[in-house]
């Protein structure tokens, strides 16, 4: 097994060591990997993070070889929010456009991870906080330890929250969830975000590389279908969700152009060959 660089995930920002890159990229067996690497800010989300996130969900929107997308982090934190020395500059003056250009390159980029074409899992361990949250909440499917924190985090810092956090919460956990999280200032474990729906599963790090292969090597064996599930999934289910009827229709000539490129003669007296 061979892994390739993605040259647009090299980009630095400067509160990081400038011989190391802050987002790391790969693409292996169809499977594009995107890793916060600034361990030493708890992989707070940069200028030139956000730059870098960007330009990797562009290599995957336009490679129709890559089937699924997993985000994850170095060290022992997945993220905690947008980098605050980028916060402080803004609040200064957050009516300004330099501002609003700073925030918006930040939200950006989860808002691209959660348009992806491919299932995107997040893999969160030690915890997610604000801005952080946010990018795990964005993809299709989070996993994470039983221990790691889910935590709203913008109360605690006094300011309101941003990028759609109450939207992204709320179709995870429901009104009652969100609003303990983010007026309340309550956090959820990992073990409880799952009970919530905030998460897809919660096990040890060290089962977690075998989840994330479970669940991304069915994606990335046939990624022009995963592709197309992908789009139907999200005119069904939104939001906002269709009725059942218009699922039928949505579902009607994918599912016909899947059983032409299958073939008749796939198909053995037996059913389906997989």
């Amino acid at each position: 097994m061979t892994s390739e660089p993605i040259d647009p995930g090299t980009a630095t920002s400067e509160s990081a060591d400038t011989e190391s890159p802050t987002v790391i990229t790969t693409v292996v067996d169809g499977v594009a990997r995107l890793t916060l690497n600034n361990p030493r800010r708890k992989n707070a989300i940069s200028l030139s993070m956000a730059a870098a996130i960007d330009e990797f969900c562009d290599l995957v929107a336009h490679d129709p070889s890559i089937g699924a997308v997993v985000v994850d982090a170095a060290g022992q934190y997945f993220c905690s929010g947008a980098d605050t020395h980028d916060l402080a500059t803004s609040s200064s003056d957050p009516a300004s456009p330099e501002a609003v250009s700073r925030t918006s390159a930040v939200y950006g980029a989860f808002v691209r991870v959660g348009s992806l074409p491919v299932p995107t899992i997040s893999v969160v361990v030690g915890g997610a906080v604000g801005a952080g949250l946010n990018l795990a909440m964005a993809t299709d499917v989070l996993v994470t330890t039983p221990d790691s924190v889910l935590d709203s985090g913008f109360l605690a810092r006094s300011i309101h929250p941003g990028g759609g956090h109450l939207s992204l919460l709320g179709r995870a956990v429901g009104w009652s969830t969100t609003i303990a999280m983010a007026a309340c200032g309550q956090h959820l474990t990992g073990t409880e975000a799952v009970a919530r729906g905030l998460a897809y599963a919660a096990v040890p790090v060290d089962e977690l590389p075998a989840l994330v292969d479970g669940l991304t090597g069915p994606a990335a064996r046939d990624p022009e279908l995963t592709r197309r599930i992908m789009t139907s999934a999200r005119l069904e289910l939104g939001p906002p969700a269709v009725s059942w009827s218009s699922a039928l229709e949505i579902e009607r000539g994918v599912q016909m152009w899947s059983m032409s490129r299958k073939g008749k003669q796939a198909w053995s007296s037996r059913g389906p060959q997989q």
